[in-house]
């Protein structure tokens, strides 16, 4: 059986130096993919926009700077657990949002719950899900080949 953590937190976009706004911010966790989280946000005028991303990135990123590439994480100061910061960017275009950290806290000691941290890959569906996912890509890529 799938089963799932959610919750919204309320993060500031920040658009500049001089200009964020609050937005609802939805992080999803399911058993079906252990590895990963959801963030789903959904901006002004545009569809909702998701990242999947790493959980255990998330858990590091509470307490220091770490990602590379698209996705990285940091508490806005390393010494207090206070707020933290999450890039996304995608080329030259990048989102920036800023959250406390106790809702993000929160959310991961619930997925831990559920899914132990380290405990990921006894769970079968995720094992099938990842055979799936291999045997389509590979076939995608036969036929563009």
């Amino acid at each position: 059986m799938r089963e799932s953590v959610q919750a919204e937190v309320m993060m500031s976009f920040l658009v500049s130096e001089e200009l964020s706004f609050r937005i609802p911010v939805e992080l999803r966790y399911e058993t079906g993919d252990p590895y990963a989280v959801r963030l789903t946000f959904h901006l002004p005028g545009d569809a909702p926009v998701t990242w999947v991303f790493g959980r255990e990135l998330l858990i590091d990123g509470v307490g220091r700077p770490c990602g590379e590439g698209d996705v990285r994480i940091s508490p806005v100061e390393t010494e207090v657990l206070g707020e933290v910061l999450i890039r996304l960017q995608v080329g030259g275009d990048q989102a920036l949002f800023r959250s406390s950290a106790s809702p993000l806290v929160a959310f991961l000691d619930r997925t831990d719950k559920l899914v132990p941290l380290g405990q990921e890959g006894a769970l079968a569906d995720f094992d099938t899900h990842l055979d799936e996912a291999l045997d389509r890509i590979l076939a995608e890529e036969q036929s563009a080949g």
